[in-house]
């Protein structure tokens, strides 16, 4: 069933004060040593599909989130339950909605999360003739929307400061940030139930962020750290925009700096399990080259935060391709050879799982321009998750997806927005 209409907005959250100003810590404050940069292995878990693990990876993108939200109820329709969620930036907040609620819960809270941020802008558009809905004449309006969240805010999840950052003492965290994130932590404390996270059969949970002063990215996982509001506001804390967020003593940023998608987290686990992944980006690596100084900034975004999503998944086919070939060799390997310590080494390194890494990646419309990331009108809110379900469903609709994949190569590829046709690994 699809959600609740648009119209019936939640209960905004009242924004929280902000909180004490946020000095750079002093070299007395003790600091927490972060685990080491691989994935714990996951554990195999029921998910509706014939794959032992199932991982939802939501990509960075502001106000671009919701289609997100569209792919995951669509999902929801088909039964499929995420055995492991991860996300960067905007994704991380789609991210602790669903593992912070039951299931049942969860179609409904991304609803009151997004209908909470945007902006209903009907009193404009239902008097715009049909035309105008599109083209040129909907980019300025989106454009409009988009310089009102520049000097309002965004309710439920970030206002501007006052006095502003250039006014604020140079010791003050405020000085290093336009707007001040409380609201979101309120919001988050609101619709995310953050001991179901930390639950020891929770679903995984993830989510990224770049260490400020070494410029290492950081995941935050339930599988090692008790999940708090903060892990989910460092990995937004996007600059200068938001102020860096404070964790264990060390001070961190938006993830989407270093990489905007968790897909290197998730493969790194080596769980050895048959794993079914959903990798849902925001920003299109592919496009057209620009003709004028706003598609110049339009594109740079893209690339900027697309990540190349496509190189690292190709990456992992050839990986995974040699994986499957030594253990296809194996089979035939003398005992003695078999022993050495090399083949042992190889072996240990040759994961018997099989993958099916399904692409959705939203393709923005023409007159979307380079302010699409906080462009929070309820129109294109919702025209982001109408896609985003859309093109999940579309995805869904072929029966190879939940298929498991031949053991050599192991590994499946599948983009059926994007491309009419699977790509082979």
């Amino acid at each position: 069933m699809r959600s609740q209409p648009a119209g019936q907005s939640p209960t905004p959250v009242s924004p929280a004060k902000d909180p004490a100003p946020q000095a750079p810590a002093s070299p007395a404050t003790a600091r927490k040593p972060r685990p080491p940069a691989r994935a714990p292995a996951a554990k195999a878990k029921s998910n509706g599909t014939p794959f032992e693990s199932v991982a939802l990876l939501l990509q960075g993108g502001g106000a671009l989130g919701s289609y997100q939200a569209g792919v995951y109820e669509a999902l929801c329709e088909h039964n499929i339950d995420p055995s492991w969620v991860a996300g960067i930036s905007i994704g991380a907040i789609n991210s602790a909605i669903i593992a912070g609620n039951a299931p049942k819960e969860r179609v409904a809270k991304l609803r009151a999360f997004w209908e909470l941020v945007s902006t209903p802008i009907t009193t404009l558009s239902s008097f715009l003739p049909k035309f105008l809905h599109e083209g040129q004449s909907r980019g300025v309006i989106n454009q409009l929307a988009a310089a009102g969240v520049m000097t309002k805010g965004v309710q439920g999840f970030f206002e501007p400061r006052v006095p502003p950052p250039f006014a604020q003492p140079a010791a003050n965290g405020a000085a290093t940030s336009w707007y001040d994130t409380a609201p979101l932590k309120a919001t988050l404390e609101s619709l995310v139930d953050f001991d179901r996270i930390n639950h020891k059969d929770a679903m995984r949970f993830s989510v990224g962020a770049v260490n400020v002063e070494t410029a290492n990215f950081a995941y935050f996982d339930n599988a090692t750290d008790t999940i708090i509001p903060e892990h989910i506001m460092a990995s937004g804390a996007l600059p200068p925009a938001f102020a860096a967020v404070e964790i264990d003593g060390q001070f961190y940023w938006d993830g989407g700096l270093v990489s905007n998608t968790p897909l290197s987290w998730v493969l790194s686990a080596h769980s050895d399990l048959d794993t079914l992944v959903f990798q849902v980006d925001l920003w299109s690596a592919s496009g057209q080259m620009p003709t004028d100084l706003a598609g110049v900034a339009t594109r740079i975004k893209d690339i900027q935060f697309s990540s190349r999503t496509r190189a690292a998944t190709k990456e992992f086919a050839v990986g995974q391709e040699l994986r499957a070939a030594y253990r296809q060799l194996m089979k035939d390997m003398p005992a003695e050879l078999a022993a050495t310590p090399a083949a042992k080494r190889l072996a240990a390194a040759s994961d018997p799982a099989v993958y099916n890494i399904v692409q959705l990646i939203y393709k923005s419309p023409g007159y979307e321009q380079q302010s699409k990331d906080y462009e929070f009108s309820r129109w294109t809110m919702e025209d982001h998750w109408r896609t985003g379900y859309e093109n999940a469903i579309t995805s869904l609709s072929h029966p190879e997806v939940l298929t498991l994949p031949p053991e050599l190569p192991g590994l499946a590829v599948y983009d059926f927005v994007s491309k009419p046709e699977p790509r082979s690994a």
